[in-house]
Order: C-alpha cells, then structure tokens, then sequence
C-alpha cells in the first residue's frame, strides 16, 4: 500500500477552510473533515493536498490498538485523548493507552510501549516524548509486522507507517505571524518573552524554529527564551524568573500551559493590562482565556481530529485499506474575533470528558 488515496471515499476539496471550521465533530457526524495531505508523506516541507477525511465504517473485527502519550497533565493531551476514545468506540476497535509522566520520562514511554506490543498490540500510535529517542524501538516494532502511527509530536523515524499530525514549526509561525502584524505599524520595539516548552521535543524544536521566523525582520524583541516541562508549577516558575529579569515585557507567548500559567501571575500582580498573553496551541484554558479577554489569541491544530484519524488509519492499515501516510487538520487562529463561531468540537473534549485508559467494543 501507499499513501495516496483512493478516488472514494476521498475527495479533493478546494476552499475548505469553511467545511473545516464548520464540521460537527461528535461521533456520529464528525467527518467527512477537512485536512492538508503531505504529497511526500514525512516530509514536513513538502506539498499538500487539500482533502476531505472520510473515515471507515466500522473495522472488520476489533483490533487491539495501544495508544502511548508523553503524559495527560494538560487539557491537550485530555482532547487527543477523547479523539482516540471515542473514534474506537465508534468503530468498534479495542484501545490501551500508556501514559509516561512527561517529558522527562523517555525510558518509561519505552517500556510502556514495549509492554503494550509484548502483551500483543496490534497497531501501535505514539504521541513521542524525544524526536529521535524511539527511532530503535519503532524499528524493532515495525520489523515484526506491527504498524506504528506517529501522532501529534513528530519523530524522525523512518519506519513508522503513518503520521496524524500538523506542523508545530507552522502554529509557531503562525502566532508569530499574528503578533508581528498586530504591531507591524508601531514605532517602539515590543519585548517578548518566549516559552517554546521541554527542550528535545520535536514539536517544540519545530515550533521554536517557527516563531523565531516568523517574527524576524519584524520590530518584535525575543529577549528571553526559556524551555521547561510542560507542568503548570514548572512554566509558572519560568514565567515569574523572566519577569523578574524583564520588569517592561509587552507579551508572554508559548505553550497553552504558559499561557494559562501567566493569566493566573498577572492578574495577582495586576499586570492583566500591561502585559499580553498568546499560545502557539489550543486548549480548553486558552479557550476561556480569549472568551475572558485575558488571552489575546491561540492558532488550533484540531487535537481532536488528529487523535481520530490516528485510529483510522490504524484499521486501515491493518485492514489492508487505502490510507493517507501523512495527515494533518489544517491550522487557522482563534481570537476575539471568531472565538464564538469556530469549531469547538474538533479542537477541545468535551467539558465532562475524563482521561480514559481503556476502550472494549461493545
């Protein structure tokens, strides 16, 4: 098999950005949804194709899919959670998920999913915890015929079978872009403290080299970057330490978890008005924090679309399907100003969603 689609059940759609923002993305009607597809699959600068995502039915029997994520300590990884659960149950597949702990935990993500293919999964879909760091174990999966799907983070592996997951270099760039525009008409320079997150990921490498871009050239000011875990008590103790040393920031931007962490530190320190706050991702604290006018703006890589067509092209492959190798939900910015309009579903669990562990087809 190869990643190019079939002509059916997949269409070529042009002006999609409207059907993407517009699709219901609970489990009975969230496709067909629109994505970019990498004509290179893993190729992150290659062309794409704008696509419609149609995924299957029901799965021929119920296949047992382990699910291994870096940790579930942020409302993200609570979305991509709910995307995989709830895409399993639709299609009637079995589902494990092994949690590490964090970023720091990259021996236990190891374990986990060696225990998880031991124990006899069929399918095997990673959100990685170091961009490099699995490459060994993947090939060792992949050699005894287990498909292993690449979500959300990236790794630089070569024998996964398929990614479902969006370029972090471009939501970096993307709220660099915003920031640079809001005040490409200013005559003072603008100070900006940047919080990229755990440094090793391959996410965060890509979405540092995003922003960096984006805002060169422009007259924003980085004059501090400061990488950590992704764990409120570790972003807020790197948010207060660049106060410290930057009394005259103008803007906070980086992780959801820096942004939500930053809310909390300004409005004690009545600093809500001096200082703005901006994500380079999308959570349910950064939903509120736009709404509440306490967070200016956040681009949404759609966790949940991702977690679901992850599961889909675990069937596929293991069914002998077609299947995209390389999938992504195309990325646009919520502020002020289309915050009450856009897609909630496909971007954010929902409010009564706990963390699931385990999914038996009924």
């Amino acid at each position: 098999m190869n990643g190019k689609p079939s002509a059916v059940p997949w269409l070529t759609l042009v002006g999609a950005m409207a059907l993407a923002q517009s699709s219901a993305a609970n489990s009975e009607s969230w496709y067909p949804y629109t994505v970019d597809v990498w004509t290179t699959p893993f190729d992150m600068s290659s062309a794409r194709d704008v696509m419609q995502y149609q995924p299957v039915e029901k799965a021929s029997k119920a296949w047992d899919i382990c699910v291994s994520f870096p940790h579930l300590k942020d409302a993200y990884w609570t979305a991509v959670n709910y995307g995989v659960v709830d895409e399993a149950k639709r299609a009637g597949v079995e589902m494990q998920l092994v949690e590490a702990g964090g970023y720091t935990n990259l021996n236990t993500q190891l374990s986990q999913i060696e225990d998880c293919v031991a124990s006899g999964a069929d399918a095997v879909i990673v959100g990685a915890i170091s961009y490099d760091g699995l490459n060994n174990l993947v090939k060792n999966i992949a050699q005894s015929g287990v498909p292993v799907i690449d979500i959300v983070n990236g790794m630089s592996s070569p024998d996964i079978s398929a990614k479902s997951l969006v370029s972090f270099g471009e939501m970096g760039a993307k709220i660099g872009q915003y920031l640079a525009e809001r005040h490409q008409n200013d005559k003072e320079r603008v100070k900006v403290g940047w919080f990229p997150g755990p440094p090793g990921a391959g996410w965060v490498e890509a979405g540092n080299k995003g922003f960096q871009s984006a805002v060169g050239g422009s007259n924003i000011d980085v004059v501090e970057t400061k990488y950590g875990d992704t764990g409120k008590e570790v972003q807020l103790k790197l948010v207060e330490d660049t106060l410290e040393a930057h009394p005259d920031l103008d803007y906070i931007v980086g992780t959801a978890v820096t942004a939500e962490a930053a809310t909390s530190l300004l409005r004690a320190r009545g600093l809500t008005d001096q200082i703005g706050v901006l994500s380079y991702y999308f959570t349910p604290g950064v939903y509120q924090g736009i709404k509440r006018n306490l967070i200016v703006a956040a681009p949404t890589d759609s966790a949940v679309i991702q977690g679901r067509v992850a599961i889909d092209q675990a069937i596929r492959i293991l069914e002998g399907k077609p299947y995209t190798k390389h999938v992504g939900p195309q990325l646009y910015v919520i502020d002020d100003s289309n915050i009450s309009s856009f897609d909630r579903n496909s971007s954010l669990a929902p409010a009564n969603f706990k963390p699931t562990f385990t999914v038996k087809p009924q």
